[in-house]
C-alpha cells in the first residue's frame, strides 16, 4: 500500500482494519491479554513499515489499529458491530484491498485468533466469513 489515496482515508483504512482485529480479539466475549500483546507485536513488525501515511499528528497512520482496538475495548463493543464495519469499508473501498494487504489481514486476524488457546469456534467462523469477503462471496 503506497499511498495513492490521501491520508484521510488511509487512516480510516486502519481504524476499521483496527474494528476488524478487535472482532477477532473480542469473538468470544473477552479480550486476554496474550491477544492485546499479538497485535501490538504485529502492527509494530509488520504494519508499521507498510506505507507512509500518518495521522493529523504526524504519527504513523497504522498505530489507529492499535487505538481503535483499545478504544473498542475500553467501550466493550460487540464484535459482530466490528466485524460489519470492517465489511462495509471493504465493500466500499474493495482497490485498496490488494492481495498482499488481504494476505496480511488474514493472517494478522488468524495470529490474534490463534495466540490464547487456540482457536475457538466462534473465531474460527469469523475467519470463514473474512474469507468469504475477500473472495466476493459476502
Amino acid at each position: 500500500m503506497k499511498k495513492p489515496y490521501s491520508n484521510t482515508l488511509g487512516k480510516s483504512f486502519y481504524q476499521k482494519t483496527g474494528s476488524l482485529f478487535f472482532a477477532f480479539a473480542n469473538a468470544d466475549g473477552t479480550v486476554h491479554p496474550k491477544e492485546v500483546a499479538i497485535l501490538k507485536r504485529l502492527v509494530k513488525e509488520m504494519w508499521l513499515p507498510l506505507d507512509d501515511i500518518e495521522d493529523d499528528y504526524g504519527t504513523d497512520a497504522a498505530f489507529q489499529i492499535e487505538i481503535v482496538f483499545d478504544w473498542l475495548m475500553e467501550e466493550d463493543k460487540e464484535s459482530e458491530s466490528c466485524f460489519d464495519e470492517f465489511s462495509n469499508f471493504y465493500k466500499e473501498h474493495k482497490s485498496m484491498f490488494t492481495e498482499p494487504i488481504k494476505k496480511l489481514i488474514f493472517e494478522t486476524s488468524s495470529a490474534i485468533a490463534n495466540s490464547f488457546s487456540g482457536k475457538n469456534k466462534a473465531e474460527l467462523m469469523l475467519l470463514g466469513k473474512l474469507s468469504l469477503l475477500f473472495t466476493g462471496a459476502i
